[in-house]
């Protein structure tokens, strides 16, 4: 296969994206995964743990085990939900406020870069054909659903 795929395009890209975020989380003892979780929830109100899962794109359980390792090392409370006592509320304590702002200068700083190094034009085009990709993908105009072949 002379030419790259679309997918191993977008697959490579994200690897050393996230490579990138990795090296500098554990520059604070964190992960991109714990970054991510701590810029998806409210700082003033707290997020209901079932909303945060499907912000962040992340199963339960891979949620669960972040969320278990945030609280564990100080970044979060669970709060019972005072509207449905059924669910929990996830609020940041005070360390978790600090590195939500690390993260999010994190993911500001390579935001600048990329705006720095690449033409406005360029950029606006990578976001329409990424939203174009989503689309296709959302709305299952690649691959159809069947019924699975037993």
């Amino acid at each position: 296969m002379k030419e790259k795929t679309i997918d191993y395009v977008l697959r490579a890209t994200w690897i050393a994206v996230s490579k990138m975020y990795n090296e500098e989380a554990s520059r604070k003892g964190s992960t991109m995964a714990t970054g991510f979780a701590l810029l998806n929830i409210d700082p003033d109100e707290g997020t209901p743990s079932t909303s945060l899962g499907p912000k962040m794109g992340m199963e339960a359980t891979s949620l669960s085990r972040t969320l278990r390792t945030m609280e564990d090392k100080g970044l979060i409370v669970r709060k019972r939900n005072p509207e449905d006592g059924r669910s929990v509320i996830i609020q940041l304590t005070e360390f978790g406020n600090e590195m939500r702002a690390f993260s999010k200068e994190v993911v500001f700083k390579f935001d600048e870069a990329v705006n720095e190094a690449i033409p406005k034009e360029d950029l606006a085009t990578f976001n329409r054909v990424a939203h174009t990709i989503m689309e296709l993908i959302n709305n299952k105009k690649i691959y159809k659903s069947k019924t699975p072949v037993k």
